[in-house]
């Protein structure tokens, strides 16, 4: 489920929630709701494509990804995964459940 919510700036930003309730993926601060609803919709049209996602390992060893969009903006940036195969579950669940639109 997206959660929108306003940061200590005052910006819009979502989050993409698992069922557990852990974050799976986090937006940039847009300057309006309308702004953050339209990266809503960005992630979940660019979701549908693995070549939308960039994953990376970082000096520690966890694995991390951001969602891109077609102009190659990020769209939005994971948590950090212990493993590369924790990683994958939270790309496949974006793939899955960002498409449905589903907004707290």
């Amino acid at each position: 489920m997206f959660e929108i919510y306003k940061d200590r700036s005052g910006k819009s930003r979502f989050r993409l929630r698992a069922r557990n309730g852990q974050i799976i993926c986090a937006s940039q601060g847009y300057a309006s709701r309308s702004g953050c609803m339209k990266g809503i919709k960005s992630l979940a049209m660019n979701s549908a494509s693995k070549d939308s996602f960039d994953t990376k390992q970082n000096r520690a060893g966890k694995w991390s990804f951001n969602v891109r969009a077609a102009n190659n903006k990020v769209i939005a940036t994971s948590q950090s995964y212990a493993d590369k195969a924790s990683m994958n579950r939270g790309i496949k669940s974006i793939m899955t459940n960002a498409p449905k639109l589903k907004i707290k």
